[in-house]
């Protein structure tokens, strides 16, 4: 069996974490390897492939200061840490969170979950998950001693099923998408910021403190929903119609409300709308497939009604008019 003296990185993206997918191992030894190599050394579990399934995984780890953050989508398996595994005095809160029913053990204790649920577990303690279908994992390692002042309880949190539809968790859940889809890492500063905003959705979802709700509920809540609201702007922004009101309903909130998150950042609601329709436009037409198509259909098509408006957007935000961009190349 190879020793491991670094993470594969043909693997690594230039963000301080690293990726790995099951199939560019060897297909004879890929079980082998996954589970001595990455699961045992690496992790610190051991991942034990359930029978009748052939073994995959696509699976990507984030390391930032005091929070470690891994996302995979993976075939059934069952996911261990033993008596040997938890010698090694790693005694990190672990919330996990899957997209498919699945059984989770500690302490003498077997807790259902269903899709879409968490739960908070010792990492210092024996246990297992066992995820009978394929789907998606998610999970946040966080340092005990940085965690448990926000909570009211550390111990009591543990082991207690967290539904999926709790307000936090889907807020996390939308918050972690920004560690999922960067290729490249923040800077330090922002890093520590976007940490600081993680430990107060996990503590609103286990039982913060009330001092720790207040600190949560004007920062990491905020964050967290803004970024949720950009995310929903981004795919519907193509949309003529869309605005402030339809945005703020579909996220329970006040016009108001939302339009002062974006005033936090400096901007507005209806300059970022803008800014997304034009850099939807910028990239069709620097995209040759779409030369055939007219400039009136592009900026139709990316969300705006009035074509005058559209070119003087454009010419102020790239500094070119749209014919210039296409005539010259982006």
């Amino acid at each position: 069996m190879p020793e491991i003296t670094h993470v594969d990185r043909a693997h690594t993206p230039p963000s301080g974490g690293s990726r790995l997918c099951s199939n560019a191992l060897p297909e004879r030894d890929r079980v082998a390897i996954f589970r001595e190599v990455y699961g045992r050394q690496v992790m610190r579990v051991d991942v034990e492939p359930l029978t009748g399934h052939p073994f995959q995984i696509d699976m990507a780890i984030r390391v930032l200061p005091g929070l470690s953050f891994l996302s995979c989508r993976r075939s059934p398996l069952r996911v261990m840490r033993t008596k040997d595994l938890i010698s090694d005095g790693d005694d990190r809160v672990v919330l996990q969170m899957g997209n498919v029913d699945h059984v989770a053990w500690q302490c003498g204790r077997e807790i259902t979950l269903q899709a879409g649920d968490a739960i908070a577990l010792e990492n210092g303690e024996a246990g297992s998950l066992t995820f009978p279908v394929s789907g998606a994992l998610t999970s946040l390692l966080l340092p005990r001693d940085a965690l448990g002042p926000l909570l009211h309880d550390v111990h009591g949190c543990i082991g207690r099923p967290l539904p999926g539809n709790t307000p936090a968790l889907r807020l996390l859940r939308h918050y972690l998408q920004i560690l999922k889809d960067d290729s490249e890492m923040p800077t330090p500063e922002l890093q520590n910021l976007m940490v600081a905003h993680i430990y107060d959705l996990v503590a609103l979802a286990l039982g913060a403190t009330r001092h720790a709700a207040e600190l949560a509920r004007g920062r990491g809540v905020r964050a967290a929903r803004l970024q949720a609201i950009k995310a929903d702007i981004a795919d519907h922004a193509s949309d003529g119609d869309l605005s402030i009101a339809d945005i703020a309903a579909r996220h329970r909130l006040t016009p108001r409300y939302v339009q002062r998150l974006f005033e936090s950042e400096g901007t507005t609601f209806t300059h970022f709308v803008c800014e997304q329709r034009l850099d939807s436009a910028c990239r069709i037409l620097a995209s040759r497939p779409f030369d055939h198509k007219r400039i009136g259909d592009i900026a139709f098509e990316a969300g705006f009604s009035d074509l005058s408006y559209f070119n003087r957007a454009f010419r102020r935000r790239f500094g070119s008019t749209p014919s210039e961009l296409r005539r010259n190349g982006f």
